[in-house]
């Protein structure tokens, strides 16, 4: 028997060994003595707060204890329930009853595969390991990924990329599929931060793209006493002079005037501005996520640089 693989939710619905556990009463029956972890859509919370979950011919529960894991001992709250219909939803099989009619039907438990997920995958995990997230809402301090079996960790505003933004809306989108760092763990309250920025390259890696003299297109993420901030890239941004005309959020053509490591600056003049559509900027990856799956240490700065933009995963 091959072990559970832990991933977003919403990754087995549609792989082959899932519907055929969920293809019978036998399947299904072999999924509880495996100890499968298995996904269907929630398709109906009941006054009870139990949730019914459309198996592909057949409906199976989780009752509301068995919703969520928390390993702090909270209490599982009704909103966390009710937002989980249309959504798919992981699960263990745990046990068969019978309706009015006589007519048998698997009892599920979301909590006993996250907390499979929890003990066997994320607790075991150390910072700066790489792993598959799914963006499942946005704040304005930052992102909810889910990083496995349904289990949200934070990926606060500021670790999404080093060039500024507004708003987590500026560069994700809810469903999202993004690779992301295991910034910390709380092994007590069982809370993982992760972070996204360091995948997204150092400065020269991002500079080296871009030429003195050519003209680019940008989006304007801040305007300062000094300046404007101009974002062409997702973790580039280069400096403009202050206009009267410019505002957070518009487009920009902006040409190069200068690249200078040492400093760690681009220094723009601004074309033409005006109001539209996002650039949508093609994330790039500088790590091979598919090759490398831990990292200990990440310099953004130029050596040449005096300072210092760094993430030590090591040591937190």
């Amino acid at each position: 028997m091959e072990g559970n693989i832990y991933r977003p939710e919403g990754s087995l619905l549609s792989a082959a060994e899932n519907k055929s556990y969920l293809s019978s009463i036998g399947g299904l029956s072999a999924a509880m003595s495996e100890g499968k972890i298995l996904e269907g859509i929630a398709t109906v919370c009941e006054p009870g707060m139990n949730l019914s979950v459309n198996l592909g011919g057949r409906f199976g529960i989780i009752p509301r204890g068995e919703a969520a894991y928390c390993m702090n001992g909270d209490g599982i709250k009704d909103i966390a329930v009710i937002t989980r219909v249309g959504r798919a939803v992981a699960f263990k099989v745990i046990g068969f009853e019978k309706d009015q009619s006589g007519k048998s039907y698997p009892v599920l438990s979301r909590r006993a595969a996250q907390k499979e997920c929890m003990e066997e995958y994320l607790m075991k995990l150390t910072p700066g390991d790489i792993i598959e997230a799914k963006v499942t809402h946005l704040e304005q301090f930052g992102a909810f990924v889910d990083i496995g079996c349904g289990i949200t960790s934070l990926l606060s505003i500021d670790c999404i990329s080093v060039s500024r933004i507004s708003h987590p809306r500026d560069r994700l989108s809810v469903g999202m599929r993004i690779p992301v760092i295991i910034k910390s763990i709380d092994r007590d309250s069982g809370r993982i931060y992760v972070t996204h920025r360091e995948l997204l390259g150092t400065w020269e890696e991002n500079a080296a793209r871009f030429k003195v003299g050519q003209t680019v297109s940008g989006i304007v993420r801040s305007v300062e006493s000094y300046g404007v901030f101009v974002e062409i890239a997702p973790n580039l941004a280069g400096l403009a002079e202050l206009r009267d005309d410019i505002s957070v959020g518009q487009i920009t053509a902006a040409y190069i005037k200068s690249i200078i490591p040492e400093k760690m600056k681009i220094k723009l003049v601004l074309i033409d501005s005006y109001k539209g559509e996002k650039i949508p900027f093609e994330t790039e990856y500088f790590i091979d996520t598919e090759a490398v799956d831990h990292i200990d240490y990440w310099r953004y700065s130029p050596y040449s640089c005096d300072k210092l933009i760094e993430t030590v995963f090591s040591s937190i």
